[in-house]
């Protein structure tokens, strides 16, 4: 039979489409899955996400307080295609062990060591580190002390600079740094509460719609926890060490000038735009990225957090 050219012309059409349509697929970034762990370190095991092919450069994903691996949620499928992606659960945080107080010390010293423990176990050789809030402090220990497996740093609303805390949160801070008493934590236990959990998300934030409750659902019940509040309490105690240890972080980064991208909620309550620009001081050449977000940007903001990693780190 033969085909009447109109005919003839829709079939041509029809298979230019689906060519076409096949090729705009194999164009599409794979959607890979996230797998779930937990490796034993002998003082602990640490559950940690996984997504990405692993011959891909990594991309260590260091979480913040009071969350854990699931702040980066959103942000994985983001950048799984371009990295190997690992998001651990600190001790105490998540789904990774918690021993008592008596039995763990938290500190960012020993934080930073089990982290280091867990990178070498899992067999990561070089990486580059995001770091928000609390993994400012891990991460840059990590840096400082195997310098040649930095492939690049990430921060968004960490800072090195003590100038770049809001004065009020440090007013709360300073007289439980210098003298630990019954006191002097009163204050601090409040950061422990659901009120603040929530406030910490919802605070500075300008997109309310795109906040869910699963953020700060999934980080109280881990604060709730029997004992975790001696945990936390340790950790925030123990973070004098950190703003301590500021100036030699600053001498790191000014010297090693590694490949930066700078990501930041300016409307964080905790840590002010002041902590950019002591950042950009010593990084001159960081990719800098300002949102309209609060502490924790990549609730609101992860889509584009996830398109100035891949710009910045495309080779």
């Amino acid at each position: 039979m033969t085909l009447s050219p109109p005919l003839t012309t829709c079939l041509a059409a029809l298979t230019t489409l689906a060519v076409s349509g096949a090729t705009a697929l194999a164009d599409t970034p794979t959607s890979w899955p996230v797998s779930h762990h937990k490796i034993d370190l002998g003082a602990v095991s640490v559950a940690y996400r996984e997504a990405g092919p692993k011959d891909a450069p990594t991309l260590l994903l260091l979480h913040g307080f009071p969350s854990s691996s699931h702040m980066f949620r959103d942000l994985i499928p983001e950048v799984a295609g371009r990295f190997h992606v690992i998001a651990p659960d600190y001790p105490g945080f998540g789904q990774s062990d918690a021993p008592p107080a008596e039995s763990y010390d938290y500190s960012f010293a020993t934080l930073a060591a089990t982290m280091d423990r867990f990178t070498q176990d899992l067999g990561l050789e070089h990486y580059t580190l995001y770091m928000q809030d609390y993994g400012g402090p891990v991460g840059l220990r990590l840096a400082t002390a195997h310098p040649e497996r930095i492939e690049g740093l990430i921060f968004q609303n960490a800072t090195v600079h003590a100038e770049g805390w809001a004065e009020e949160i440090v007013a709360q801070l300073a007289p439980f740094w210098a003298e630990r008493t019954a006191q002097t934590e009163a204050p601090i236990r409040q950061l422990l509460t659901p009120q603040t959990t929530r406030w910490q998300y919802e605070q500075g934030s300008t997109r309310l719609d795109r906040l869910s409750a699963d953020a700060w659902i999934s980080d109280q019940a881990g604060l709730d926890r029997p004992g975790n509040a001696e945990v936390q309490l340790d950790y925030l105690w123990n973070y004098r060490d950190n703003v301590a240890a500021y100036p030699a972080w600053q001498a790191y980064l000014a010297e090693a000038q590694p490949k930066t991208l700078i990501v930041w909620g300016q409307n964080d309550p905790f840590f002010t735009p002041r902590a950019v620009e002591g950042l950009q001081s010593l990084l001159p050449e960081a990719e800098t990225q300002m949102f309209e977000a609060g502490h924790f940007a990549l609730e609101t903001h992860a889509p584009e957090i996830g398109a100035a990693i891949r710009a910045t780190f495309s080779n």
